[in-house]
């Protein structure tokens, strides 16, 4: 009689253990490290208009896209640093921007149409940039557009602490990525 409760027992310890290791396990999200804070550059320029900014929300980090149509990426020139404040390029005023450190992001492509002056992008200068809503962005904290000066557009980025970035520059953007820490962890 207590053989076959042993094997009772071990069978039902078999197809628990079973149960549990056909359970597909999640993958786990690796974040990228090393991007460093250091300023970050490319000293080329566009003579066409932006058109939009837009952030998103990832794993690892929170994204901040310009869009640059017509433009290719050997030609969109950027420079993105921390700052202790955002100064507008021909005025000097300082542009307020929430956060406890600020990034200033610059694009060497103006927001206007530089045969007409027409404005490309619907920003205005010292406010949060349209349609950008930070609500639930793990490092992101406010957003404000500068202005455009001489082919140079400039934002002002309020992140939550001076963290690793990097910057990327795709066909017609560029982009920049904040990390939410400084480890390897979501």
């Amino acid at each position: 009689m207590r053989h076959k409760r042993t094997t009772w027992a071990t069978v039902a310890l078999m197809g628990v253990t079973l149960g549990v290791a056909a359970v597909p396990a999640q993958a786990a999200t690796t974040c990228p490290t090393g991007w460093g804070s250091v300023d970050k550059s490319r000293a080329v320029g566009t003579a066409e208009p932006l058109t939009q900014a837009r952030t998103g929300k990832h794993a690892c980090y929170d994204r901040l896209v310009v869009e640059v149509p017509g433009a290719d990426k050997d030609s969109l020139g950027y420079s993105v640093r921390y700052v202790d404040r955002i100064r507008q390029d021909g005025s000097g005023h300082v542009i307020p921007v929430g956060g406890g450190a600020v990034l200033e992001v610059r694009v060497t492509a103006p927001a206007y149409d530089p045969e007409t002056g027409a404005a490309t992008y619907p920003g205005r200068v010292g406010r949060t940039l349209p349609g950008v809503d930070l609500t639930g962005y793990r490092t992101f904290r406010d957003t404000r557009f500068a202005g455009s000066f001489e082919g140079d557009t400039q934002f002002g980025l309020g992140v939550r602490a001076r963290l690793p970035f990097r910057v990327l520059r795709l066909d017609d953007r560029v982009v920049v990525d904040v990390a939410h820490s400084w480890g390897a962890k979501p």
